[in-house]
């Protein structure tokens, strides 16, 4: 029979990176909420997570990849919402964002988790960001934990 590994939901003694943009923050405060019951609820303590606010989602990568060069970090969650407007913007947003994160996970060697939500409106976002466990900003956290797991699992 084949070896299957898969990460716990464990995270005590991990140290995860918070990058969260402050635009759109009715919707991103509730990210963040989320993402932080998630590390409680699994194990995490206070002094284990950092969270750096950033003005918008396109500032995110910058934080992100100083979080992750620093080597202090486990992972990298970044949370925002980019909503759809008027004009084309969003996907700028996101053909810009997304892929350097992409990157950065590759380059670091650990895991860049993308809790950013990508919506139509803002009733679509705050449906994503509302309560656990359908809050987006705490299934990127749970994400974050077994993907770190996985990682010390496979040495």
């Amino acid at each position: 029979m084949a070896i299957i590994h898969k990460g716990g939901l464990d995270a005590s003694g991990l140290r995860i990176g918070i990058v969260v943009s402050r635009f759109n923050s009715l919707v991103t405060d509730r990210l963040l909420k989320g993402a932080l019951r998630a590390l409680a609820d699994l194990g995490a303590k206070d002094d284990q997570i950092e969270v750096v606010q950033v003005p918008g989602a396109f500032e995110i990568p910058l934080f992100a990849e100083h979080l992750a060069s620093g080597g202090k970090f486990d992972a990298i969650l970044c949370l925002g919402a980019i909503v759809r407007g008027d004009t084309q913007h969003h996907e700028y947003l996101g053909h810009a964002i997304f892929p350097a994160l992409q990157n950065m996970q590759i380059t670091h060697r650990r895991p860049i988790i993308v809790g950013i939500l990508t919506t139509e409106n803002m009733e679509q976002a705050l449906q994503r960001s509302g309560d656990e466990p359908s809050n987006k900003g705490y299934e990127a956290a749970t994400t974050a934990v077994e993907c770190v797991n996985l990682r010390h699992q496979l040495g």
